[in-house]
């Protein structure tokens, strides 16, 4: 039999025993209720989704953003590459988006317009013609450009320069900002515009915007000064302006290759000495002095010819066999006839090309603002946005009143 105090023992593991299987159900109850936390790499491969790989497929067709992408969103838009059905959901989605803008009655008119900027960037990911991007960002900027209240905002700014981008001639579009009085409060437009006069090696022109940004005390002047120390160490280790001017008028070679004006002279002289310096030691090299070859008189009367003795004029002539070259035999010059030009009608101009007009083709969608119409074909091939898109691009001030560039 066993003593009391193992039975008292025996009792206690007993009731751990019990109480550990009743923590450990207590435990799975909790895990079973809670929900589970995965990374998102793991919660995709447990999804199972079919879609996702799309931004590997076709990532060298996308454009890159500063504020990032929705990966989602991106795959979804990559997909419509080969599905017609997404294709024509995006379509259907801007035109829609294009018609809340005219629709909208707001306080603030410019927000549909930077909401529809923004979806066309996240749903077009290449951008191109066919996305509709530029004449967007145009009949946005051209709503506006009269309204003071966005003269300032730094919203309508960051339009006005992705619009720059994606134009040819950005200077234009910096000028208009510059005369309308655009963004003048912001260093970004200061920073932004200087830097593309430096693109093009407009030092001195860009150097004088930023002076000027810093004059108007253009907000935050921190970042615009920063920006100006670092033009001043890139502008300080290029080479100055005539030193520039001199080298593209270098005089050249025969074989191409240019010489300094500075050591054009020193080269040619120092290349003069060299070579009378190195002509007597070649000379010797070759085991003998230059002979000169001496003409003789007995040589030169046997060799001369009999043709080159001097003659002498016994008699000048009549005055009629000396003067024989100016008397020239008078001809009848009006039996010489200029051909004369047929006057008369001119021929009626052909009949021209009439154009011809599709009446089952989808109309486009025009939305009315201040500054004109967008409008966006909803065509397949889509050639007008891709026209209006070039167009835009060689002349991004195409549609702006004349009165508006002075």
């Amino acid at each position: 039999m066993k003593s009391q105090p193992q039975r008292k023992e025996n009792q206690k593991k007993l009731t751990v025993e019990h109480q550990s299987i009743n923590l450990g159900f207590a435990i799975s109850n909790m895990e079973d209720a809670m929900p589970v936390v995965m990374d998102p790499e793991t919660a995709f491969l447990a999804s199972k989704q079919e879609t996702g790989n799309e931004w590997e497929l076709f990532k060298e067709n996308v454009r890159p953003l500063k504020r990032g992408r929705d990966v989602k969103l991106l795959n979804d838009s990559l997909k419509s590459n080969s599905d017609f059905q997404i294709r024509n959901s995006l379509t259907e989605t801007r035109r829609k988006m294009i018609k809340a803008i005219d629709e909208y009655e707001g306080e603030d008119p410019l927000q549909p317009w930077l909401h529809c900027i923004k979806w066309i960037q996240d749903a077009f990911p290449p951008g191109g013609d066919c996305s509709g991007l530029v004449v967007i960002y145009e009949q946005c900027v051209r709503t506006f450009w009269h309204d003071e209240r966005y003269k300032t905002d730094l919203r309508y700014l960051k339009v006005w320069l992705e619009y720059a981008e994606n134009c040819d001639d950005a200077e234009v579009v910096y000028s208009f900002l510059d005369t309308n009085k655009i963004g003048q409060t912001h260093s970004l437009f200061y920073v932004s515009y200087a830097n593309h006069l430096e693109s093009k090696n407009k030092i001195k022109t860009a150097n004088e915007i930023y002076e000027s940004g810093i004059s108007r005390n253009a907000q935050p002047i921190e970042k615009l000064k920063a920006a100006y120390k670092k033009f001043f160490a890139r502008s300080m280790s290029r080479p100055k302006a005539s030193e520039e001017v001199m080298d593209t008028r270098q005089p050249a070679r025969s074989f191409g290759t240019i010489l300094a004006r500075a050591d054009s002279g020193n080269r040619t002289q120092e290349s003069s000495f060299d070579i009378a310096r190195k002509r007597p030691k070649q000379e010797g090299s070759q085991g003998g002095s230059l002979k000169v070859f001496k003409e003789t008189g007995k040589s030169s009367l046997h060799g001369s010819d009999s043709s080159l003795k001097p003659s002498t004029w016994h008699t000048l002539g009549a005055r009629a066999e000396r003067n024989k070259e100016n008397n020239a035999i008078p001809s009848k010059w009006t039996s010489n006839k200029i051909p004369q030009r047929a006057f008369g009608r001119a021929a009626p101009p052909p009949p021209r090309i009439e154009v011809f007009v599709d009446e089952e083709c989808p109309e486009s969608h025009v939305v009315s603002n201040g500054g004109g119409s967008v409008q966006l074909r909803d065509n397949d091939d889509g050639k007008d946005l891709k026209k209006e898109t070039e167009l835009l691009r060689e002349n991004p001030l195409r549609h702006f009143p004349p009165s508006s560039l002075r």
